[in-house]
């Protein structure tokens, strides 16, 4: 505090305008739609497909118990709780070298980077190919982490499609704003936010526009595992690998993560892709955390090593039950005018509500009177576009409340369209 002149009286010291200091970046930085939702919505009333989030009560707990527990009774507790190298722990990196070459995946540990999940992994990607005014091609819709990720280095953002868009409209549209076309980035199995799947043919196209951009692919695999139905495909990567004579050849960046199938706490992800782009994260990652958790990473290795193909069993088969009662529920329950996807795998289901309707608007009818949450589709949106969308998750929601659930929200939309008439 501040006395001025001979009266003593304080003077008020200025308050920082923080918004006048803070970066321009930081403008676009926003608070995600999902979470700030799902604050409001933990009520034991409410019956929840917002969330897409794993079921808690799948995660390997015994063994993750029993491997923490192993790690400081046997002499690697100096090791686990010590700093470790920015590339990743090294026999994490080995056993994904060999679950790569699985996928179709021919790749060596110095093509493995260890994030602290894979929207780390994104966020870093971003950074590394963004400058201000750049031109990022993404679905419409598409995983909104990713444009919370790219957001802060300021794009612009073109929709991806593999309709009668050709490479020169991309260039043309990036060109006629200052622009230019810096990267493709997809989901390509069972995406959040719509459980589509990108066919075989497709990934050719996106693989042919990116030549001809001379751009890379950012392929997000989060899902890659939870296959339900149907004959897996290769992953992009592997296609370009096939096409290019080796990893280092490629153009493709495989953005995978141990969330969906082991335990999102424990923030364990990894990039796949050649040297020159792995060489880069590293530098980021010692600019930034120096590297992700040691002793998570050792745990990780191990229950992967011992428990991964038991553990993908289990989560199939509970997943697969939920993604059955759910599309059961909605041929039975949803009125004439609403369309959804029928997913192969992962979490979601992506309902298109007839033009008009407004899924933010249906949300807060739903929470007040059904007791219903899902998440409107419009965030998924680079252009905000999609307000007559939703998605639906089933991943925490047994098949009871799946029924009930979605019974619920048949009425609901049945009563809006009845009123709109």
């Amino acid at each position: 505090m501040v006395f001025s002149g001979h009266n003593n009286k304080p003077e008020e010291t200025p308050m920082l305008n923080w918004d006048h200091v803070f970066a321009t970046r930081s403008s676009r930085m926003r608070a995600s739609e999902i979470r700030e939702l799902l604050k409001l919505l933990d009520k034991p009333d409410i019956i929840s497909f917002a969330g897409g989030i794993p079921d808690p009560a799948l995660f390997p707990q015994a063994e993750f118990a029993k491997t923490y527990a192993d790690l400081f009774s046997d002499g690697r507790a100096g090791s686990a709780l010590q700093y470790s190298v920015s590339e990743g722990y090294l026999p994490l990196r080995v056993w994904l070298k060999e679950e790569m070459g699985r996928l179709g995946i021919a790749c060596d540990v110095d093509n493995i980077f260890i994030t602290s999940g894979s929207q780390q992994a994104l966020d870093y990607l971003g950074k590394l190919f963004i400058s201000p005014g750049d031109t990022a091609l993404v679905t419409w819709p598409t995983y909104l982490g990713a444009l919370q990720a790219f957001n802060a280095y300021e794009p612009q953002y073109d929709q991806l499609g593999t309709g009668n868009r050709t490479p020169a409209s991309y260039r043309a549209t990036a060109e006629a704003q200052g622009s230019a076309v810096k990267f493709a980035y997809l989901s390509t199995d069972f995406a959040n936010p719509t459980g589509q799947t990108v066919s075989l043919e497709e990934r050719q196209q996106i693989l042919a526009l990116a030549d001809d951009l001379d751009i890379p692919v950012i392929e997000d695999a989060a899902y890659q595992h939870l296959r339900y139905d149907g004959e897996p495909i290769p992953p992009i990567l592997s296609l370009d690998i096939a096409r290019s004579g080796g990893i280092d050849a490629s153009r493709t960046i495989y953005c995978g993560s141990f969330s969906k199938t082991l335990a999102p706490g424990l923030r364990v992800g990894y990039v796949v892709a050649a040297k020159p782009v792995i060489r880069k994260l590293v530098l980021m990652k010692q600019a930034a955390d120096l590297h992700s958790s040691t002793i998570n990473q050792m745990v990780v290795a191990e229950v992967a090593e011992t428990h991964f193909p038991a553990q993908i069993a289990k989560i199939r088969a509970a997943y697969v039950a939920r993604r059955d009662a759910m599309l059961a529920a909605l041929d039975r329950y949803m009125p004439e005018g609403a369309e959804w996807t029928r997913p192969e795998g992962g979490m979601f289901v992506w309902v298109t509500l007839p033009e008009g309707m407004d899924g933010a608007a249906l949300l807060a009818r739903s929470v007040e009177t059904e007791k219903v949450a899902f998440v409107p589709g419009q965030a998924f949106f680079a252009d905000r576009s999609g307000a007559n969308t939703i998605r639906l998750s089933y991943s925490c929601a047994n098949e009871a409340m799946i029924e009930e659930g979605v019974r619920r929200l048949g009425r609901l939309i049945g009563t809006a369209l009845d009123r709109a008439a």
